[in-house]
């Protein structure tokens, strides 16, 4: 496995074109495998591609890119990097094995992470009704969706809570059965986005409209399961993976994600 980080130049036309557009952008990133085809899918519980868009600042946006071999981002350089100053020490991304941060993750070790996630349930408003999937739109049931115990479990995690001295309510005045989670927690979640685009379809059928939720959650949390969570790091948390969902990344406590 791979860990990939690519600045983006968001002064380029291309930049702005990729950005645009989750569909886009997802074939630009498949396409820096020239071994994979782009009708692979991988097994529901396999590694696979996963990639997300850090927005740091207006004009510093981050691309982060997980994947089972190494790619080659020249022609994302080429559209929407530096490429007049891409050299062969620096060819304009990074890359570095995954491994050995895998390798070294313990039962019991607490981590600060990132996840760009798309957090949903499915709902239904009358008993006919079929059941349907719905984004949460609420920061407390974003949080919600992140914190329900049997998705930590499944993905070798649980968030933190803060110790008394950090929080902002007395200790007590939010409960785990409440859905508000007020600042019990080393959780913070931020920067909502409502995407909307068409998805080409590979049989040549009519375009098919796709809008989703993405948020970015920022946390502390321990590891329960060291295997259950190298597998979520691999191969992704939640819903719509190919469209920059569902990366999360580890740092040491202190350090940037």
């Amino acid at each position: 496995m791979f860990l990939t980080r690519f600045r983006v130049n968001t002064a380029r036309p291309g930049a702005r074109r990729l950005l645009s557009s989750p569909q886009v952008l997802h074939a630009a990133v498949m396409s820096s495998f020239p071994d994979l085809l782009p009708t692979d899918a991988p097994g529901p519980e396999g590694p696979r591609v996963l990639w997300r868009l850090d927005h740091q600042a207006r004009a510093e946006v981050m691309l982060y890119v997980v994947s089972p071999a190494r790619p080659d981002l020249t022609h994302l350089v080429e559209q929407a990097g530096w490429p007049a100053a891409a050299a062969p020490d620096n060819p304009g991304w990074q890359t570095r094995p995954y491994a050995p941060l895998l390798d070294r993750l313990a039962k019991g070790d607490h981590w600060g992470f990132r996840l760009t996630a798309n957090p949903v349930h499915h709902i239904r408003r009358t008993d006919a009704e079929p059941r349907k999937r719905t984004a949460h739109l609420t920061p407390t049931h974003q949080m919600g969706w992140l914190l329900d115990p049997s998705r930590q479990e499944r993905a070798g995690f649980r968030i933190l809570e803060k110790p008394d001295t950090k929080r902002l309510l007395p200790a007590g005045t939010t409960q785990h059965n409440h859905e508000h989670h007020g600042d019990r927690y080393e959780l913070s979640v931020h920067d909502q986005r409502s995407l909307a685009f068409n998805k080409s379809a590979a049989d040549g059928s009519p375009r098919q409209a796709v809008s989703l939720v993405t948020v970015t959650f920022d946390g502390r949390l321990e590891i329960t399961d060291p295997e259950r969570i190298r597998r979520t790091l691999t191969s992704g948390l939640g819903k719509a993976k190919a469209y920059g969902c569902g990366l999360m990344t580890l740092a040491p406590l202190g350090a940037p994600r």
